[in-house]
């Protein structure tokens, strides 16, 4: 009878722990599918915003460019190219197309259809191939934010003239333009060959490209060696007492830190100390890899204490020096979590706009910045910026931008991730090799060879 009654209790317990069980799988999977299906509605969301600013709608015009435009001695001089009017020129041939208008009103509604920045691709046309001066040519020219906006239905024409910011008058001039085929949506290039621009569709994150490029380099070779080294230092070779304890706990705290305080001290010591280059890739990486210290110098002494001891152990006990147990055999052994706490730290960087607003990188930047001391911005400022313009062509431009930076910590990670494997995977390799060696010269040796 005692033994039913406990074999019963027995089988009460055993069911409610695997009903706990089955409820605990039930939660989990419902955790991760929510936060996959809340990461899709963003995504989703984010994709269909950008979608717009992938393309651009242009008008095919006939061009003279007479030879009386420059001398012989100017073709070849680019200075001298960039000089000529060539604004005033896109809009003399688009005119040519309504010889009807000649109102001053009407030519100053066509000359508005264009972009403010489709001289400037006329001027680089020539700048590239002289040779096309004294001939006409067929140019592909960017339409205005507004325009662009209205052939994309972005803007509801049947609303009535005053509730939209294009007239009756322009929209029959694109109708005409359409009618005659000369309108056309392509890909738009300039969002990733162009800086920055006031004009939406002039707008590009080339030069907040490279100026992260140039950021995330100068945050990596700062950070990373430094973070191994401390971390190693207080893991492996550092006494235990109480200035390392305070250390530690100020590393733990570091980290916690809001990242403007980082901005703070790099304005602080970095520009008014030591008068670096305000807005530049340099200042802007030290600030970054401050901020990133902590995160690698806490994941990389966890994964110097996650080597087994036997390792050290079986290693000094061979005759290795302190030094070369730490750099053969632990680190090594170390360096998968260590570039898994490099990615971490790289990744929160690359989304940080906070310290670099104290630094003057949330400026207007046309130019690409060539090297690490040059006026610069990165990918979230850029954002920011945009997002904050007042403009509608430049929410599909911000939706882009986030893609762009998503797709670039992706690639980070993927480059990140494909390393950590090589690594192990060369690692792996080489401690087989040693393996296969060693059972070689034992073999030879129980055999007299």
């Amino acid at each position: 009878m005692t033994d039913r009654v406990t074999h019963n209790v027995q089988s009460k317990r055993l069911k409610k722990r695997y009903q706990a069980e089955k409820r605990f799988k039930f939660f989990g999977l419902a955790a991760i599918f929510s936060a996959a299906a809340i990461l899709l509605v963003l995504l989703g969301g984010l994709t269909f915003m950008s979608i717009p600013a992938f393309t651009h709608h242009y008008v095919t015009l006939d061009i003279s460019i007479p030879e009386t435009t420059l001398s012989n001695d100017q073709i070849s001089d680019a200075e001298a190219i960039r000089k000529v009017n060539w604004r005033g020129k896109v809009r003399k041939s688009l005119r040519n197309e309504f010889p009807d208008v000649t109102d001053r009103s009407g030519k100053r509604a066509i000359g508005g259809l264009l972009s403010v920045g489709a001289g400037d691709v006329l001027r680089d046309r020539v700048i590239n191939n002289p040779s096309i001066i004294g001939s006409t040519l067929s140019v592909a020219l960017p339409l205005s934010d507004d325009i662009d906006l209205l052939l994309k239905g972005l803007i509801d024409r049947s609303q009535p003239e005053d509730n939209r910011v294009i007239s009756d008058r322009e929209l029959s001039f694109i109708d005409h333009l359409e009618a005659s085929g000369r309108i056309e949506r392509r890909i738009a290039w300039f969002l990733f060959t162009s800086g920055d621009s006031r004009e939406a569709e002039m707008a590009g994150l080339r030069s907040a490209f490279v100026g992260t490029l140039l950021t995330m380099l100068v945050t990596l070779l700062f950070s990373f060696p430094l973070g191994v080294m401390a971390a190693i230092y207080l893991e492996e070779i550092a006494p235990k007492n109480r200035f390392t304890d305070i250390i530690e706990v100020n590393i733990n705290n570091l980290a916690a830190v809001p990242s403007i305080v980082f901005g703070l001290l790099g304005l602080a010591v970095f520009i008014n100390f030591f008068h670096l280059p305000r807005s530049a890739p340099l200042v802007g990486g030290m600030v970054l890899a401050l901020m990133t210290l902590p995160t690698i110098i806490i994941a990389t002494r966890a994964a110097l204490a996650a080597v087994p001891p036997s390792i050290k152990e079986a290693a000094l006990g061979v005759g290795a020096s302190p030094m070369q147990v730490i750099f053969h055999h632990v680190l090594p052994l170390a360096m998968p979590g260590i570039l898994t706490g490099t990615i971490i730290g790289l990744a929160q960087a690359a989304g940080e706009t906070a310290p670099l607003l104290m630094i003057g990188m949330m400026a207007f930047i046309v130019d690409t910045p060539l090297w690490i001391d040059d006026k610069a911005t990165v990918l979230p400022a850029q954002i920011y910026m945009w997002a904050n313009n007042p403009e509608r062509a430049f929410q599909a431009k911000t939706a882009a931008g986030i893609i762009c930076l998503m797709v670039f910590l992706l690639f980070m990670n993927a480059l990140a991730i494909y390393l950590r494997k090589k690594y192990e995977k060369s690692r792996n390799f080489r401690h087989g090799q040693k393996i296969c060696r060693n059972r070689s010269a034992k073999f030879a040796w129980q055999n007299g060879r």
